[in-house]
């Protein structure tokens, strides 16, 4: 019929499109086959996942189990935690900021040029103001430029936005020093939200990693699901304190659950997705995939390198940046592009032999001057 034949063609596309993605954080070596018949059924997270509700087809015991296993990633007591499975960094981002703005409504947010495209759009549908600060050459902000913005507006509550591996360039900001530059300032009514979207998933599993985690600062966290995890879903995780969210909880009767999300459905299956894969791999397999991309990237550094194309990342980085090709290999690969740079994520379904075939048609595209010539203009 010829439904199913578009579909069948939909499909091959993707598997095809699957082959050929390394531009984008989306970790694509997963299998949810399990979960299948669960699409049987209209399950809905509606609510708070830490109360009951009146809609009783959902997974909130799953997502509470979930939330407590980022909670002990992030450093948080599971007894002072509070989160809940959201769409996507966006979604996470949005509602940090949003528990700044009701903690400190007269706030200002500060957050630097490399920060993730959806700042703006928050700040927009928010309405709180905000600075953008300066970001150095890798990307992390530029902690001399946040100080004397903070120092010129120290009268109001500073909400800072910190990157936990930035967008472009996988740079993380140094918390502790931007604790350190708000004591110093003597700013007392502050609140960081860390959006960790990608290496939310990557510090937690090293040896050495920056300082991240609400030890180390944060009042809220955003980490996406679909990213180092894997999900064919786009989902992430939002956590918080439990005392912050205490202050915009509405009980309604309808459902008969607390009103604390930003949305009223929520996707029952993603914090199912989330468990299984937790379930799946446990804190070792991750931390042995974290480390498997972390010498993929090493070596898409050096493959480049040899190659005569400068690349390099940051510390405990996966993202890749190097020069920006030219249009059809952009195309191909799927590659992330900004001004004239351009980067991949060695996530765990890129390869070695992906590597090299993107290098060598970086080297020849770049070599074809008509190619060049296309590119440029």
């Amino acid at each position: 019929m010829e439904h199913q034949e578009r579909l069948d063609s939909l499909l091959l596309e993707f598997d095809e499109l699957s082959r050929h993605s390394v531009g984008y954080p989306a970790n694509l070596d997963f299998d949810y086959t399990a979960l299948l018949p669960f699409m049987r059924h209209m399950v809905n997270n509606v609510g708070d996942p830490f109360h009951d509700s009146n809609y009783r087809s959902n997974t909130h015991e799953i997502e509470r189990e979930v939330i407590g296993l980022f909670a002990d990633l992030m450093h948080l007591p599971r007894d002072l935690a509070w989160g809940y499975v959201t769409s996507g960094g966006t979604e996470g981002n949005m509602y940090g900021l949003y528990l700044g703005r009701e903690l400190y409504p007269d706030g200002v947010v500060y957050f630097s040029q490399d920060t993730h495209y959806s700042v703006v759009k928050i700040m927009s549908v928010l309405k709180m103001r905000n600075i953008m600060i300066r970001s150095q050459d890798n990307g992390e902000i530029d902690y001399d430029d946040l100080r004397e913005t903070l120092r010129i507006n120290r009268d109001a509550p500073a909400v800072v936005m910190a990157n936990i591996g930035t967008t472009m360039k996988g740079a993380v900001d140094d918390v502790n020093r931007i604790r350190g530059i708000l004591d110093d300032l003597a700013v007392t009514r502050s609140y960081l939200h860390a959006d960790a979207a990608l290496s939310g998933m990557i510090l937690p599993f090293v040896d050495d990693p920056q300082p991240y985690g609400f030890d180390a600062g944060f009042d809220s966290v955003a980490v996406s699901g679909h990213k180092m995890i894997g999900s064919p879903l786009p989902c992430g995780v939002a956590l918080t304190r439990r005392a912050y969210v205490s202050r915009i909880a509405r009980a309604i009767e309808y459902v008969g659950v607390l009103d604390t999300t930003l949305t009223g459905s929520r996707n029952a299956l993603t914090p199912l997705i989330l468990w299984y894969a937790f379930q799946q791999k446990g804190l070792d397999g991750f931390r042995h995939m974290v480390g498997g991309c972390l010498e993929t990237a090493e070596y898409a550094v050096t493959r480049f390198d040899d190659a005569g194309v400068a690349a390099w990342r940051n510390r405990n980085s996966v993202t890749v940046v190097f020069p920006r090709p030219p249009a059809e290999v952009v195309r191909k690969w799927q590659l992330a592009p900004q001004g004239d740079i351009a980067h991949l994520v060695a996530m765990p379904h890129v390869t070695r032999g992906t590597i090299d075939a993107v290098v060598d048609d970086c080297v020849r595209a770049a070599a074809t001057p008509q190619d060049a010539a296309g590119a440029a203009a």
